[in-house]
Formats: C-alpha cells, structure tokens, sequence
C-alpha cells in the first residue's frame, strides 16, 4: 500500500525533527490544521501554495506532493481543460488495462530528446 499524503508529510516531519507546533509555526498555520492534513482528515485538499510550502520545508518533491494531496498543478490546468474530452477514455483505458498504465508511465518517465 502506498503512502498517503498526510503520512508522507508526518514522516518527512519526524525525519527533521519537528513538532507539528514547529512546522505549523514555520508555515504560519494553525497546528490543528496541519494535524487534520497529516491524519488525512481534513475537509479539504489543502490549497497549492500550502503544500509547496509543505514540500520546501520537509524537502519534498512539491509537484508530486500537490498531486498526491488531490489537486493538479496549476501549470497543467490549461493543458487539461484543452484535452478534457480524451481525459475520461485514457483515464478508463488506465484503470482497466495495467499493463497500458504502466507503458504510458514509462515512457513520460523517459528523459526528452533535445531539438
């Protein structure tokens, strides 16, 4: 089972050795918030500029965190909206067919060749 994104967050936390209090203070949020983040409870993804935060300081990869909280990265928005109706079809064909899922995954991992 993979990590969710408040475990992923406690642990980075822990790792650095900071309270909840400690973090929340640094982010300038409230602890009990931080606390619903990291225990998957909160009523709501937490905003973009609050898990780039998160990410810089626990040293996290800021664009997988937003992900992982829920939310897709404002920089894809436009790509998104501009391809909505090849989304869900993709999106099924994923779900359904692992070994497709996986493909694609390997290839948007491969390094671009340059011009």
């Amino acid at each position: 089972m993979e990590a969710s994104f408040g475990q992923i967050i406690r642990s980075a936390r822990k790792e650095l050795g900071l309270s909840q209090r400690g973090l929340a203070q640094q982010l300038e949020l409230d602890f009990t918030y931080l606390s619903k983040l990291e225990n998957d409870r909160a009523d709501y993804a937490a905003k973009e500029e609050v898990i780039r935060a998160i990410a810089q300081c626990l040293n996290l990869n800021a664009e997988e965190l937003v992900f992982l909280a829920g939310r897709t990265p404002r920089c894809y928005e436009r790509f998104l909206k501009q391809n909505a109706q090849d989304l869900p079809p993709l999106f099924r064909r994923m779900s359904e067919n692992p070994d497709f899922a996986a493909e694609v995954f390997r290839q948007a991992r491969q390094p671009h060749p340059k011009p």
